[in-house]
């Protein structure tokens, strides 16, 4: 996809995260939009991954670390053809297989079960390591909120994956500076992330994650990266794409009432006519 559409779809993607929050009432609206041009990028261009054949043995895989923010991963796989588009107002719906947090054992595409924060890479590390131990070309890629990784499990894992220069993992921490609580400096800051990693023994980019010229660069260099797993950190904005929603903490866990929901829907339905018009 060039640049044009995946920003479209990207755009897409937030139309499917208000409106399945909305329809849930309940959900995480702020760190789903937050994510929105990665999940685009990762599912449009980057993974190799085919609905047809969700469990085909040399897919890419994907973990949602912080999987919280499944609106976002849900919009972007019933986008790309797993399930169809109208079952995402079934989020969080009593007997609706789109559970809160993402469940491989009953929705197409979901590679690993996520919630529990903190976890996620450490199960995308074994998938990385398996697929080197048994001589596999497929990558791995975990997405990680940045609240998330005051988790310490989530240095085990990179400790290990540094170790094991597992240079078919990619990192992309989702550094939108909010969590539950607040900014994530005032509850316990992680930063500096770049140099973190860096000394984990990790190639490290830093991006804005709303662009997709720096994002196409960043995975294009992780891609040829060699001898090290690579970290991306995607500086972004929490509530991306609602102006009501952007960079408020309370937008974290809270789902947009009927008339939050019909000005919302309306910004992005302007904002895809205005990417249409380019």
């Amino acid at each position: 996809m060039n640049k044009l559409e995946l920003q479209k779809m990207a755009n897409e993607i937030r139309k499917g995260i208000v409106t399945s929050v909305h329809a849930a009432k309940a959900g995480h609206p702020g760190g789903s939009l937050s994510s929105a041009e990665i999940f685009s990028y990762l599912y449009f261009e980057e993974m190799n991954v085919d609905p047809e054949n969700p469990k085909k043995a040399n897919r890419d895989r994907f973990v949602l670390s912080k999987g919280h923010c499944a609106p976002g991963m849900y919009a972007a796989l019933a986008l790309k053809g797993f399930f169809p588009k109208e079952d995402l107002v079934t989020l969080r719906h009593v007997g609706s297989y789109l559970q809160g947090h993402p469940d491989m054992k009953h929705i197409p595409g979901v590679d690993m079960s996520s919630g529990s924060l903190g976890q996620g890479l450490s199960a995308a590390v074994g998938m990385a390591l398996s697929a080197k131990l048994s001589h596999e070309d497929y990558r791995v890629y975990a997405l990680l909120g940045d609240g998330e990784i005051q988790e310490g499990q989530i240095w085990e894992a990179a400790m290990f994956a540094g170790a094991r220069k597992l240079d078919n993992l990619v990192v992309i921490v989702d550094n939108n500076n909010l969590q539950i609580d607040g900014s994530v400096e005032e509850v316990c800051s992680p930063y500096p992330i770049d140099k973190k990693f860096e000394a984990f023994n990790f190639h490290v980019i830093n991006v804005d994650a709303h662009d997709f010229d720096a994002l196409d660069k960043a995975f294009k260099e992780a891609r040829e990266t060699k001898g090290m797993p690579t970290a991306i950190i995607a500086r972004s904005i929490k509530g991306k794409g609602v102006s009501f929603m952007e960079n408020q903490v309370g937008w974290h866990g809270t789902a947009p009432n009927d008339e939050q929901y019909a000005i919302a829907m309306e910004e992005l339905e302007k904002a895809g006519e205005a990417l249409c018009q380019k």
